[in-house]
Formats: structure tokens, sequence, C-alpha cells
């Protein structure tokens, strides 16, 4: 069965406040787009994803959205979350069974949650995670004056990911969008809070299956330190915690760019070899495939082969991060000591370790750069060649 996700990400948390998206703030170390994202890329049951974002980040989405283990379609977002749905569902593969409709601001979703809408609206052409309500609930008008109390046996909150057949969304969002233009919505009271709510509309059933309470949507701040307290109470052990190092070495030569960590250093000469010859990006992939026991740079990205020729290393390293990622594993940090006689590199480092930071998906307080030389030691010494040691410390998701 093949199972499209969108990850619903193009609006921009007016409620949390902030002069950024809140799906790009930080979660525990990682951006909690990327938390969301990923809980999609890991499900054995999604085939591939479409992201809505807001138009200037889908004009330069993030690196983690970029060679990934699962195709990832980037698409701009609409001015209501239907519209952010309805651009993504025009992307979704036109052999997809089941559409999975997700919230960025939801990263702790689960795969059993995930696998649970996905086969119920399998069977039922639509269903959505939901919590029973465990309060009394009541009915209040506009004085806030009770009206009636509802049994709550009949109610329940309602999470995502909202699921459906292919047919049963399209029809839905074609409803809306036929309603919309005859007037039948118009306000702000005829927005759809959610993609159940087009289906309601639309005539179809949709199904409720089992939430989690840790499912937690992120609107306020107070929210993130709910989310992180929930993931502390489910970390695993320090101890899972695998490092990996890497070396690389290249002589410097007339007519190359030296380029490190993807920023070209301005320099007499560069390091010659068949890709752009990066040692800190060279060495930090071997470090990275060393951590996850997979191999080194030369059997995943050999000079034998010429889809390698001038490559950029930065993006080696991209995908020997989705290597990692595809073994349940993340990078924790890196430190990389570039050894190097001249020129300095020391007004760069800033530079090489964003890009590096980018590259990797991890913030830049998890990049150490530095930059030694050799003392007139040998070849590095006499500034004939450029070195490079990293280590990559990685942790389990």
């Amino acid at each position: 069965m093949h199972v499209t996700a969108i990850i619903a990400a193009g609006g921009r948390g007016a409620r949390f406040g902030g002069d950024r998206p809140k799906q790009l703030l930080t979660l525990a170390g990682r951006p909690i787009l990327q938390r969301s994202v990923d809980a999609f890329l890991h499900s054995d049951r999604i085939t591939d994803i479409v992201v809505a974002l807001p138009p200037e980040l889908a004009a330069a989405p993030p690196a983690y959205l970029r060679g990934a283990a699962k195709p990832i379609a980037i698409v701009e977002g609409g001015g209501r979350r239907q519209d952010s749905v309805a651009n993504a569902f025009a992307r979704a593969a036109e052999r997809a069974d089941v559409v999975a409709v997700h919230d960025a601001a939801r990263p702790l979703v689960t795969a059993d949650v995930i696998a649970r809408t996905i086969d119920a609206a399998a069977e039922h052409g639509a269903a959505i995670a939901a919590l029973p309500a465990t309060d009394t609930v009541k009915r209040g008008d506009a004085r806030r004056v009770i009206v009636d109390t509802i049994p709550r046996t009949e109610i329940f909150l309602a999470q995502t990911p909202q699921t459906f057949r292919t047919a049963v969304l399209r029809d839905a969002l074609l409803h809306a969008e036929a309603l919309a233009k005859a007037g039948a919505l118009a306000g702000a009271d005829g927005d759809a809070t959610d993609e159940a709510m087009l289906a309601e509309r639309a005539g179809h059933h949709v199904h409720l299956v089992e939430g989690d309470s840790r499912n937690i949507k992120i609107t306020t701040p107070e929210d993130i330190t709910v989310a992180e307290a929930i993931l502390q109470r489910g970390a695993r052990p320090a101890s899972t915690g695998r490092a990996g190092t890497g070396y690389d070495l290249h002589r410097l030569v007339e007519g190359r760019a030296l380029i490190l960590g993807g920023i070209t250093i301005p320099s007499e000469r560069g390091a010659l070899g068949h890709s752009d010859a990066d040692v800190v990006c060279h060495a930090l992939t071997d470090a990275l495939l060393g951590a996850a026991c997979l191999g080194d740079i030369g059997r995943h990205f050999p000079d034998t082969d010429g889809r390698w020729k001038d490559a950029s290393s930065l993006d080696l390293l991209r995908r020997a991060v989705a290597m990692v990622a595809e073994q349940g594993l993340q990078v924790g940090n890196v430190d990389v000591t570039v050894i190097l006689e001249r020129p300095k590199i020391s007004n760069h480092v800033e530079a090489v370790r964003a890009a590096v930071a980018d590259a990797l998906g991890v913030d830049v307080g998890r990049v150490s750069i530095k930059g030694k030389t050799n003392e007139g030691v040998d070849a590095v010494g006499r500034g004939e060649a450029i070195a490079a040691h990293a280590i990559a410390l990685l942790r389990s998701r």
C-alpha cells in the first residue's frame, strides 16, 4: 500500500509568539519540524512525504529535508491550513492509496499512532487519532454561563495524523473549494480547523482511533517544557551513545580551490582530490559512518565512480547523515581539527561551523571546528598538504 504523509508546516505560529515560525524552534536540541518529519521517515508504513512550508522556507528548505532516506517534496503553504493541505495534496503521488495529514507542531507522534490511523483509513475511508475526554464537559454561552453538560463519553479530543483514502481526501478538498466559491463558508467561521471537518462536511464518516497523551501540540512556550519532560522521561540511557573518528589528508596544489566545510577559503593553493577535496567534510563523513558501523567514505562514494567527480563534499556529508538516520541514530555533537600551515582559518571558522551544522541538521552549538599547524613537521608542516581529524558522537533517536 502506497502511503503519502503530508506535514502541515505552512503556518507561522502566531499564538506562540516570537519572530520565527514555531516549527523551527528547537525541542531538546532538534527543530520541532525535523522531529515531526523524522517520525514519518522512520515509519515503515510511509512511502513518501510532502511538506508544506511558508514561502520563504519553501524557497530554501532546511538541510534535514534534503537527501533523506525517503522522497520528500516541498510546497508552499497557503493562508489557511486547508490551503496548505490542498497545495501538498496536489503534489502527493498519484498512485497513493492513503494520505496521512500531520501537524508539524506535534513532534512526539509515535509509529503506533501513525500505523493505527493508516489501517483504519484503509478500512473505513477516513480516520483520526483522538483521545476521549476525561473531564466533565460544559457548554457555555457568550456570557460564559453554562448552557448544559455534555456527556464526556461523547467527547473526543482530535489529534493528528488524520488519515484518508486518497479519493476521500480529494472529495473533501474539492467540496470545501466548491462551498467557498459559492460563498457558503464566507468568514472565519467557515474555515475548517482540521481535515476531518472537511471530510464530515463532504458527507464522509470519520472513524476515531486511539491517540496518545504524549502526542501533544506545541502551541505555547510552556508546551516546549512539557514536551521536553516527556522526551526526558522516555530517553534511553546515555550508554546508547556511539562515537566514531575520521581522518583525511590531501596534497595542496595550485589551480584548485581550498574548500572547508563547503566554504571556499581564500588561498593560493587548494586540495587535490576526486571530489572537491573538502577535508572537513571527508573526515566528518568517515566519523559518522564509523560510529554507525557503516564502513568508510570510500565504500559509499568511491573515487572510481564518475558520479562523485568534483562532487560537493557537503552533499556527501548530508547523505551520510541520512544513512545514519536509517540506523535509528542522530548526531549529538562533532569536533574537527584542521591541520594547515597557511592560510590561517580563524576568520572563517564560524562560517564553516554554520555550514556543517546545516548539513548535519543540528544547532551550530553542537559543531566544533579548530585550526592547528604542524609546526613545520612533515608534509603538512611544510605546507604541502592539509589534514583533518574528526570525532562524531551519535545517539539513539
